[in-house]
């Protein structure tokens, strides 16, 4: 007898072919953010100016890599905020307290993320 399973029915293939249909979908994921997201062409464009600025800059390669990952850490808490904000309003557009709840702590989150990157940059310009 088979054994009932909380597998999705929508799940794809195995193997390389997942990987390869994951990779997909991530890129459609940042087309997407790109596209319809302002606030993540902004965390972008500024990971850009300062990654750029830290390689620029004369700081120890332990600071470059810190500033270089709290600029990719922003990145990815957006995209999670996004999604967030996403599957909210998928689900209703109508004003309630949960909704208003998760989308505020998305929104919190990419401050922490922020106010995690200006630490570290004061961290490694001071040090």
């Amino acid at each position: 007898m088979e054994q009932p399973t909380s597998e999705s029915p929508f799940k794809g293939k195995t193997g390389i072919r997942r990987l390869i249909n994951a990779t997909g979908y991530s890129i459609d994921g940042l087309r997407a953010a790109w596209r319809h997201e302002s606030a993540f062409r902004q965390v972008c464009l500024l990971a850009a100016v300062g990654i750029g600025l830290a390689l620029w800059l004369p700081l120890p390669a332990w600071g470059r890599a810190l500033i270089a990952f709290a600029h990719i850490l922003s990145i990815v808490v957006e995209l999670l905020n996004s999604a967030i904000e996403a599957a909210v309003d998928h689900t209703s557009l109508d004003h309630h307290l949960l909704a208003k709840r998760a989308k505020d702590l998305g929104s919190a989150a990419q401050l922490a993320s922020l106010l995690n990157m200006a630490i570290i940059w004061s961290v490694v310009l001071l040090n």
